[in-house]
């Protein structure tokens, strides 16, 4: 039996993940900060100028300057890049040279296609991926756990427009179950629609994502099948299902939960892809049509939700990580 000066444990534990997050939040706060510079430091490399948006084909000289006085980019770069970074500081991402609505409004809604596809599509690749690539790594001896390791790696290799495209010749073409893109005026408040809408372009995500997933459940499922704590499992009478699912699943999800946060980021950018594919109003089709006017505060405020998106979905698995497995929890701030 334990003695009583063990109890406190857990309490350092949670000490523990407490400072590990209050760490992370101060790197998630840099790297945001290097991101927006980027990001300022590319758009104005770019060949051109911002107020170009504002003008004609035949502006005079007066116009012109008007219209660089208007958009800030009259004034020097580090003037802009302060302005800039009060403006994200107060979630003020700017108004749309060509629109003249809110960014921030505009992407808002943009991202109520966005986010449901993209979490729908993760949703169908998880459900896909854990039970095939747990089947595909126990069952690998037998045909079709080789057929499902090598359906997964042909779907790695094929590109996630083309398995779209190939969806959209056999369900809204050949079978006219489902339409074959589009998304209803009235957005989510015609639900049924809005719904119908999402299942080809959410199965697509889905396909793709899942087959590089499943490679990576697959080989933590490996890892966990020739571990010594299965085995020991097993010579204390319990049986092979009993074993894994008890012993093995929390071990094996702690790389996996890392790799889930990659692809989740991943599946967010592919979203912006296959919203062209099933002409989705979403983040994608914002981001392409802000690139062909120069709207510049509209490619800035796409880029930068893009990236605080992709940066606290890392911070978020991380910080599963360190829930999952109790090794990870007393690692000194350099190891971390």
């Amino acid at each position: 039996m334990l003695p009583r000066y063990c109890a406190p444990v857990p309490a350092q534990g949670t000490t523990t993940i407490l400072a590990y997050t209050l760490r992370r939040t101060l790197i998630l706060i840099v790297s945001l900060f290097m991101a927006a510079v980027v990001l300022f430091v590319l758009l104005r490399l770019l060949p051109g100028d911002p107020a170009n948006a504002l003008l004609g084909v035949g502006a005079t000289t007066q116009q012109i300057e008007a219209a660089r006085a208007q958009v800030g980019s009259d004034q020097p770069l580090a003037v802009q890049f302060v302005s800039f970074i009060g403006n994200l500081a107060r979630l003020d991402l700017g108004t749309s040279f060509v629109s003249r609505a809110s960014v921030l409004g505009e992407i808002g809604n943009r991202m109520s296609v966005t986010l449901p596809l993209a979490f729908l599509g993760f949703l169908l690749a998880i459900v896909f991926a854990v039970p095939l690539g747990i089947v595909a790594a126990v069952r690998g001896d037998r045909w079709y756990g080789a057929a499902i390791s090598v359906i997964s790696q042909l779907g790695i290799a094929i590109p996630v427009f083309w398995v779209g495209i190939l969806l959209v010749t056999l369900f809204a073409i050949n079978l006219r179950w489902l339409p074959s893109g589009g998304f209803p005026l009235r957005g989510w408040s015609n639900l049924s629609e809005a719904a119908t809408g999402m299942i080809l372009p959410a199965l697509t995500i889905g396909l793709v994502m899942g087959a590089s997933l499943l490679r990576y459940v697959r080989a933590a499922t490996l890892d966990v099948l020739g571990s010594d704590y299965l085995r020991t499992a097993r010579a204390l009478g319990a049986s092979f299902p009993e074993a894994l699912f008890k012993h093995g699943l929390r071990n094996g999800a702690v790389p996996v939960v890392s790799i889930l946060g990659i692809e989740l980021a991943t599946t967010f950018l592919g979203a912006v892809v296959i919203e062209r594919v099933f002409s989705l109003p979403g983040l994608g089709s914002m981001l392409l049509l802000a690139i062909q006017q120069r709207d510049y505060p509209n490619v800035q405020g796409v880029l930068f939700v893009s990236t605080l998106l992709v940066l606290l979905i890392g911070f978020a698995a991380d910080l599963a990580q360190r829930l999952i497995d109790p090794r990870l929890r007393g690692r000194s701030g350099a190891e971390a």
